[in-house]
């Protein structure tokens, strides 16, 4: 695959340590550095000496948290292509993951595709699984439904919809209005079984929700956030109910038709597949 095709990026807000274990694993898995481009929301770790360390095609260093939505756009307008993968630092990646997730859009006509992935703590072999999985599910789609960890966007997606909501007090609450405009737009979207990822499970919101003295199962984002949607108590409960519903049934054929699905959770070394 053509690299110029691509370009990826991430924002991080401390956490160092995740950043430099998302970065190794795409130097393992062979993704050329010069196609990410990382954005700092204004860590006080060792964040901005290991990146200025790195050949990447972009640092971005904010003075201040801008949130995610604003890092999402000045990564995706600084190294603009064809397809901008946007993800969280908080993801191990695997050999073939880009070819796996664009190629498998273009064959099934999407133009927003994530990658299946385990969550939680690293407690299985993961650099042994992700090949067997791939090549096991890679004629898998979950067609309609993505998540915001890893997924890559076509550029004709920012011309019919526009970027993500530039307002920091948004909280994480950026993605779930992207869906929302991507549904009211139908813009075709799945997700993949060819793409593997490990995601140990959103470290910078729990982090931001401790500097907070917010609990573990705190809402980050302000708890009026849904409005922004113009979408009634009734009708979120029914989408919800429906999505979880769907996704129930795709996780049932998965588990029939190749023994896991394109969700799981570890739980020390045993995956629950969701």
């Amino acid at each position: 695959m053509d690299k110029n095709s691509y370009a990826i990026t991430f924002a991080c807000h401390g956490q160092v340590d995740y950043t430099r274990q998302c970065i190794e694993s795409m130097h393992r898995s062979g993704t050329p550095l010069d196609r990410l481009v990382v954005v700092d929301n204004a860590s006080k770790d060792e964040t901005r000496g290991y990146l200025s360390a790195l050949p990447l095609g972009g640092r971005i260093f904010n003075a201040d948290n801008l949130g995610c939505g604003v890092a999402w756009n000045q990564g995706a307008l600084a190294l603009q292509a064809e397809w901008t993968i946007v993800m969280n630092n908080d993801v191990l990646v695997s050999p073939g993951w880009v070819e796996g997730l664009i190629g498998k859009a273009r064959e099934h006509g999407v133009r927003v595709i994530s990658p299946a992935m385990v969550e939680g703590k690293l407690g299985y072999d993961f650099a042994a699984f992700a090949p067997d999985a791939g090549a096991r599910m890679r004629d898998a789609m979950r067609r309609g439904w993505c998540h915001a960890v890893c997924m890559a966007i076509h550029k004709s997606v920012w011309m019919d919809i526009g970027y993500f909501r530039p307002v920091p007090k948004l909280l994480g609450y950026e993605d779930t209005i992207f869906f929302h405009e991507m549904s009211k737009a139908r813009v075709p979207a799945g997700t993949t079984g060819a793409s593997w990822i490990h995601h140990f499970g959103s470290i910078t919101q729990l982090a931001m929700k401790k500097d907070r003295g917010l609990r573990e199962g705190d809402g980050l984002a302000y708890r009026h956030n849904y409005r922004l949607l113009r979408k009634s108590w009734l009708d979120r409960k029914l989408d919800k109910f429906r999505r979880n519903r769907q996704i129930k049934v795709w996780r049932d054929k998965e588990v029939a038709a190749y023994g896991i699905s394109m969700h799981g959770v570890c739980h020390g070394a045993a995956i629950e597949w969701r």
